[in-house]
């Protein structure tokens, strides 16, 4: 039996075929019908003429049929790819057209923009849309539903460990990558790495995974899954989904499109979920309010269920932390550092337990290198770059400049560098200070936004912020806070600023603070520096 996300979970619907597999509103699917549905997606994908490492995209928004449509990818050995739903025309032709799509499933209301690129995609040779309201007519779209109940779940087949996985990055620091992994590479991890969390042994073999599931499922200790990320983003994918779904999860999705605090901590009491993934500050704190406003009539949210929180790709601060713990007093923290190019590190943190924003436990394989490749010794202080070792992805599809600079062998050892700066103290913890491509030079000093932008979210009134470098005679770069206030707050700029030159070096304080009613981020609370930056600089 391959280690292949496909097999591994047909071995667990078949050990657990009547427990809940996915669910979305009221719609819940039991593994053997996530299975068959599937099954049904990949027998359209056949018939159209697709194959093994044929492209589809999926232009969806979180719900079953996103995940229904990717399993049937991994099935008949196809390469879903994860399209950002708030593309519009052009950047959504660029990612159709660089990843070679020859399928998109994509959801009625977004049909308007597919309609517009269609033509300038000569690949195409199937478009399946998910009804999900009124919306624009694409020629030559077959209905979803249509398609599964006109074609026959397709036979299982016999795999590949080097079948290609693609997730796009968001494009925060360029246009987006295709970023490609050996499919059982990545199964493997997300197995040896997730199932200690879930209390389960880590399998030898991929055929064992299903029978410890199956044991963990009669005994009563299963995972039910709330991914509050999008799906399209690794966060909500790897996390929210990969992970509990190879421990036989029940996976959980919102019907929201944007956060909404309440509706999490309600499906959390409805379908008695225990692992919930967020993404760090600018998700945990909705949540933290909505807690503390409680239901219309006055209750309480139930969240006795929940025995962790997840969170990765945005810093999750010391402070708020806490703050969830003292509501949710039973569950585990668990911050994992890492991007679509690797993992690098993990931070847990329960009640009692001390911990720092941005302090790491280093993974086994992470090292930090200076530039000229020569390891940071611990202790010392110097900053390095973070390399991330283990299951290295192969590469940028289509890229192959930028994946000789991303992905470099250093003593006969391949490492991923996603772009992250740390140092690392003499007991091995790894300390982040943030990416290379956004260090703000101001009068001969760098400055790491992410400590600026930590001390800003301290001071009281402040709700978000990002900080960027604007352009200054003076210094070169001067340092700009972009923030948002808590709703009632009036703190100004003088405060805030005050406030920062008690925590961090003076120069580190921002020279100005730019009040707006959102700090810019995308759906997976990512920050947009681009667009941060644009507030910040001032009309010319």
């Amino acid at each position: 039996m391959e280690m292949h996300f496909a097999t591994v979970w047909e071995s667990i619907a078949d050990a657990i075929p009547d427990h809940v597999a996915i669910t979305h509103a009221d719609t819940s699917r039991t593994w053997a019908e996530f299975d068959e549905r599937a099954a049904r997606v990949a027998q359209a994908f056949t018939a159209a003429g697709l194959g093994p490492d044929s492209k589809i995209a999926l232009y969806l928004y979180n719900g079953n049929e996103y995940m229904e449509a990717h399993y049937g990818a991994f099935k008949m050995r196809g390469v879903a790819i994860n399209v950002n739903y708030r593309y519009l025309d052009e950047e959504l032709w660029y990612l159709l057209d660089n990843s070679d799509a020859e399928a998109i499933v994509f959801h009625s209301s977004l049909a308007d923009r597919v309609a517009r690129v269609v033509d300038r995609l000569p690949n195409l040779k199937l478009l399946i849309v998910v009804d999900d309201g009124p919306g624009d007519t694409v020629p030559g779209a077959l209905e979803y539903e249509s398609v599964l109940a006109s074609h026959e779940p397709m036979e299982r087949i016999e795999r590949r460990e080097d079948d290609i996985y693609m997730l796009y990055t968001g494009g925060t620091t360029g246009m987006p990558k295709g970023v490609m992994y050996a499919v059982g590479g990545l199964c493997e991890g997300f197995i040896t790495q997730g199932f200690p969390i879930v209390g389960l042994p880590a399998p030898e073999d991929p055929a064992q995974v299903a029978q410890l599931v199956k044991g963990a499922v009669e005994g009563g200790s299963r995972m039910v899954s709330i991914s509050c990320a999008p799906l399209m983003h690794g966060t909500g994918a790897w996390i929210g989904w990969f992970i509990p779904m190879c421990a036989g999860g029940e996976i959980v999705t919102l019907t929201s499109r944007s956060l909404d605090p309440h509706e999490v901590l309600q499906t959390i009491e409805d379908r008695k979920a225990t692992a919930i993934t967020i993404v760090g500050d600018s998700f945990a704190k909705p949540l933290v309010r909505a807690i503390d406003e409680g239901k219309p009539d006055g209750s309480s949210y139930d969240l006795s269920s929940v025995a962790m929180f997840l969170s990765s790709g945005v810093m999750w601060t010391t402070e708020v932390k806490q703050q969830m713990l003292d509501r949710v007093e039973q569950a585990v923290l668990v911050d994992a550092m890492g991007s679509s190019e690797g993992s690098m590190g993990t931070q847990i943190t329960m009640k009692g337990l001390a911990t720092e924003t941005a302090k790491f436990t280093q993974s086994p394989t992470t090292k930090v290198f200076t530039e000229d490749d020569r390891e940071v010794v611990p202790g010392s202080g110097e900053i390095g770059m973070v390399a991330a070792g283990g299951n290295v992805p192969i590469g940028y599809y289509k890229d192959e400049e930028k994946s000789a600079r991303t992905f470099r062998v250093i003593d006969g050892v391949r490492y991923s560098f996603p772009g992250d700066f740390a140092q690392i103290t003499e007991d091995g913890t790894l300390i982040l200070l943030g990416r290379g491509s956004q260090v703000i030079n101001t009068g001969g000093e760098k400055v790491f936004p992410e400590e600026v932008e930590e001390s800003v979210k301290r001071v009281e009134g402040i709700l978000d912020c990002l900080v960027v470098g604007v352009d200054d005679e003076k210094f070169g770069q001067a340092v700009t806070a972009v923030a948002s206030r808590v709703e009632g707050s009036d703190v100004d700029a003088a405060t805030v600023i005050a406030s920062v030159k008690q925590d961090l070096a003076g120069y580190k304080a921002p020279k100005s603070v730019i009040f707006v009613p959102n700090v810019p981020r995308a759906p997976n609370g990512k920050a947009n520096y681009k667009v941060a930056r644009e507030l910040a600089t001032p009309a010319s």
